[in-house]
């Protein structure tokens, strides 16, 4: 498989979410944790998505119970915390796993395309995907939202 547009999620509302829906459009692939003290970021990937959706951004947040057990939650749970708690509007895939043996095959393929730093070492780690698929670059999980480099690499997918 050579594009991110070849696999596919759940969606977390049930249903295929196949990476297809966002051809031709610049992803930015965020594992996510309800539980965790960066789950702050919420406010800056939603901001993120707002400002450039129109543009092309899509936000793609996925929710993992890998690092310390920090997404316990079903998906209706985390569905309704993300839009309570930070009036998410992206979309947002079911549960996952993103490291590991387990890993959910996006992940390992945007590792052998990007290698070590495409591995998810905590959550709201970021892998950004071009407009054809293609595995631009990885953030780590500090990396703020607005983080200008962030922003700068978003820009030039655009």
């Amino acid at each position: 498989m050579s594009s991110a547009h070849d696999y596919s999620f759940d969606a977390i509302a049930g249903g295929p979410l196949p990476m297809t829906t966002f051809k031709d459009k610049v992803v930015l692939l965020v594992n996510v944790a309800s539980k965790c003290g960066l789950t702050p970021q919420y406010d800056g990937l939603e901001k993120l998505y707002t400002d450039y959706k129109d543009k092309g951004l899509v936000v793609l947040g996925v929710p993992c119970n890998q690092f310390m057990g920090q997404e316990p939650g079903s998906e209706a749970e985390i569905q309704t915390f993300c839009r309570t708690t930070y009036g998410i509007d992206f979309p947002m895939t079911a549960k996952v796993d993103v490291k590991e043996a387990g890993a959910h095959p996006l992940y390992k393929w945007a590792e052998q395309q990007l290698g070590e730093p495409a591995v998810p070492v905590w959550n709201f780690h970021k892998i950004l995907l071009g407009k054809n698929g293609e595995a631009l670059q990885a953030f780590g999980p500090r990396t703020e939202p607005q983080d200008p480099a962030l922003v700068a690499a978003i820009e030039a997918a655009l």
